[in-house]
């Protein structure tokens, strides 16, 4: 009896084996890769937050919350803490023409929903 030269033969399709499976490279459960900022963004993200009108409020908070994402970050072996923090920060500079705009129009803002109340009931879960 003589062998087939092909594995494509020996099994009859388009298979070298009954059971081969295309696999991914990424599982199916793998959570999706968090935001992760360039090396040089919380620099540069200072130097916006210095530049800006608010800097005398907005440098010191930064720095804080910096602080105290570097420390979480060493005791917990994660890096989430800081990528928070450079998101929220980004958000605020980012949103703050829309911001002075609102406030120019001198629009009512005594309804306001607080966001960090927001954001620390959101961790707590």
């Amino acid at each position: 009896m003589s062998v087939p030269s092909s594995p494509y033969r020996a099994y009859g399709g388009d298979t070298t084996s009954l059971l081969e499976v295309p696999v991914s490279a990424q599982p199916d459960h793998a959570p999706a890769t968090p935001y992760a900022p360039a090396p040089g963004t919380p620099a540069e993200l200072l130097a916006q937050l210095r530049a800006d009108h608010r800097a005398e409020r907005w440098v010191p908070a930064f720095e804080r919350e910096w602080a105290a994402a570097l420390e979480e970050s060493r005791r917990t072996f994660s890096l989430a803490a800081l990528y928070e923090v450079i998101q929220v920060w980004q958000a605020r500079v980012a949103s703050t023409p829309a911001v002075d705009a609102f406030l120019a129009a001198g629009r009512d803002d005594s309804d306001f929903v607080d966001l960090e109340e927001i954001r620390s009931r959101r961790r707590r879960r």
